[in-house]
């Protein structure tokens, strides 16, 4: 009988991918940033706390998610 021979094949991202993914967490953290700091807000409609309170979900978040892409899933 034939041996079966697996092979693993690794991910492979394209230079566009890539580049998105940086500018994504980088405006992601730059609108929680501004969150955060209450230079973002909705004053009348929304209250200043609920508004950093998202600003740093979203930082977090995104941290998060960056330090998951480069440790794997």
């Amino acid at each position: 009988m034939a041996k079966k021979t697996t092979t693993k094949t690794q991910p492979t991202y394209s230079f566009t991918a890539i580049i998105a993914g940086i500018v994504g967490a980088l405006v992601s953290l730059s609108v929680g940033a501004g969150m955060a700091n209450s230079i973002l807000t909705l004053e009348p409609i929304i209250p200043a706390i609920i508004t950093a309170v998202a600003g740093w979900i979203v930082i977090v978040g995104t941290i998060l998610s960056i330090v998951m892409a480069l440790f794997g899933k």
